[in-house]
């Protein structure tokens, strides 16, 4: 089956290393990073979501305006907007996008973060909300006929739902965490589930953690998984790993400079010691060892308090194209991809990454294709 990749856009050029100044919203830019990611043949990229950054589903409209193919996957925090709303919100910005759109639901792993926008729920209200929330959200997309809903965090009565996505059977769900509460919600609603980049063993067990909440949420099926990493390339071993150490040095001062100016627990949203299950992991990871498996390399992590998507591959294109290809070999069917320099990086992906990624993984298609047709041929 092929693997989806997926890469993630912003209004402004920025990164961990590399902080710019300038307007929170550069249209110009915008549109050349869609445009970046289209032309390198990503099939989707990430909208992000954060209290101080620009609302997700209008970076995406915009986006989409600017794009022919690429689609969008679109950061969403249950609890702010009734789910009535927000399924007619995307279902409508999806009729006008030609049906690019999917959601990732983030149910925020950091009450501070919470917070800024007013929800002062725990996390386990904050998961428990998040299910009721989804079992709307997907009865409004796919309901033919008025439906009531009666929950503790939500209750609809006699709602009709008249916008519909024109994807079939509704608008696809992307899932975020690691905790239990994450699992057991994900589990059961998830189309995908969404994974940072942790060393294969560790990722193996959560994806069993997926499959069996799945299967106790009654599933026949089991969620996609996606992973998350940060490539970087160069065009040899040596130059690679000299492009990573100084990543890693301007990554350090910025996160410094940043802390240092609004507080040591701005950067991250925590800090050195996370509240969210995903960072923890993350630099459960680090305590482990700097590098791990074929090519994952976890100081960066370390430098930002693990506050996202943080861990690299680092070396040619072939080696993070292997490395890539082991966790395929797990199961996982999406793979996010983002550089620290992150226009420059969209590009280098699509010319020396992507094929190498697809190509084999359409080799070994063909071959389990032909080994298949072989042994019915036998059988017959």
């Amino acid at each position: 089956m092929p693997v989806e990749f997926i890469g993630m856009i912003s209004t402004k050029d920025q990164s961990e290393s590399r902080l710019t100044r300038g307007p929170v919203i550069d249209k110009d830019y915008t549109r050349r990073f869609v445009r970046a990611h289209e032309d390198a043949g990503f099939d989707r990229v990430l909208i992000g979501y954060a209290s101080s950054q620009p609302e997700g589903s209008q970076v995406a409209a915009f986006a989409a305006a600017h794009s022919e193919r690429l689609s969008f996957l679109v950061a969403h925090r249950p609890g702010f907007v009734a789910p009535t709303l927000a399924a007619r919100q995307f279902a409508t910005l999806d009729q006008f996008a030609g049906g690019r759109i999917a959601v990732h639901i983030i149910t925020g792993g950091h009450d501070s973060e919470q917070r800024r926008d007013g929800d002062y729920l725990s996390k386990d209200d904050r998961y428990a909300r998040t299910d009721e929330y989804l079992d709307i959200l997907k009865l409004t997309w796919t309901s033919e006929t008025p439906f009531s809903y009666q929950g503790t965090y939500y209750q609809v009565e006699d709602h009709y739902p008249g916008v519909k996505s024109p994807q079939q059977p509704r608008i696809r769900l992307y899932f975020g965490g690691s905790s239990q509460a994450a699992y057991r919600v994900g589990g059961k609603h998830a189309d995908t589930y969404a994974l940072w980049g942790e060393p294969l063993a560790e990722t193996r067990e959560q994806i069993d953690s997926v499959s069996e909440a799945a299967r106790n949420a009654g599933r026949q099926d089991t969620p996609g998984i996606s992973v998350s990493f940060r490539p970087i390339l160069g065009p040899t071993e040596e130059l690679a790993w000299e492009r990573a150490h100084r990543i890693l040095e301007l990554t350090r001062e910025n996160v410094a400079a940043f802390r240092a100016q609004w507080g040591a627990k701005s950067w991250g949203l925590g800090g050195d010691k996370p509240q969210n299950v995903g960072s923890q992991r993350l630099l459960a990871a680090v305590a482990k060892g700097e590098l791990h498996d074929r090519a994952l390399w976890t100081p960066l992590a370390a430098a930002t308090g693990a506050g996202g998507n943080s861990t690299a591959l680092v070396g040619t294109p072939e080696t993070v194209a292997q490395a890539l290809l082991d966790y395929v070999d797990l199961g996982v069917t999406t793979l996010l991809i983002r550089g620290y320099d992150p226009y420059d990086d969209a590009i280098d992906y699509g010319r020396y990454l992507l094929p190498l990624v697809r190509e084999e993984v359409a080799r070994r298609d063909a071959e389990k294709t032909q080994q298949a047709q072989a042994r019915k041929a036998v059988s017959v």
